[in-house]
């Protein structure tokens, strides 16, 4: 049986750094927004639905028209529950048949910003979430997305704050510059690998 895992945090957290630290100790993992784009590129039924439901000018010349599209997302608050219940379902079932094909390699995870928020939670077995202090998180955010902290501020409101996360997640990962990283990601594949029921005690 393949134990999934699902890797959380906002943004500026370092969730992408402890995937690919998971990677490197041969677990995969599925990068929810990198495949989401895959997905809306290439599934034509998904495709139907978004013209149907935004207009036939939310592809132009074959590509998503971001712009459109995220007008079309503020533009009500209805509007991003409608563009997600097109999507996610497509993501899930998608991470589904990437998990099958994995085979049985033992543990698979799952990164995606908006894990909670999704209904991802649902597809994984234990949730960690990456926590770093805010005023680190605008920071590297501002220096990744060459942004301002206006921007990120905005961004970081929009999403589910850290307190519900870490509340709802199984296991806290701390990259706060300053934590050793890689003795608590051996810490939590230890735990999960020996003793999954211990698994909720470890919460920081």
């Amino acid at each position: 049986m393949v134990i999934k895992i699902g890797i959380t945090g906002g943004i500026g957290s370092g969730k992408s750094v402890v995937s690919r630290l998971l990677e490197m100790m041969g677990i995969p993992v599925y990068v929810s927004d990198i495949e989401a784009k895959r997905i809306t590129h290439t599934n034509e039924v998904l495709r139907r639905e978004l013209c149907t439901l935004v207009g036939p000018d939310v592809f132009q010349n074959g590509e998503l028209n971001r712009p459109l599209l995220a007008s079309y997302l503020f533009g009500d608050s209805q509007h991003a529950k409608e563009v997600n219940a097109i999507i996610h379902p497509k993501v899930k079932e998608d991470f589904r048949q990437w998990t099958l094909r994995k085979g049985d390699i033992g543990i698979v995870g799952m990164e995606s910003a908006i894990l909670l928020e999704a209904g991802f939670k649902e597809e994984v077995d234990f949730v960690v979430m990456v926590y770093a202090p805010l005023e680190v998180r605008v920071v590297r955010a501002m220096k990744r997305d060459h942004s301002s902290k206006e921007l990120i501020m905005k961004r970081i409101e929009a999403q589910m704050s850290d307190e519900i996360k870490r509340n709802r997640a199984d296991f806290v990962i701390v990259n706060d510059d300053e934590t050793p990283l890689i003795p608590q990601v051996l810490t939590f594949i230890s735990l999960l690998s020996k003793n999954n029921h211990y698994l909720c005690s470890a919460k920081k």
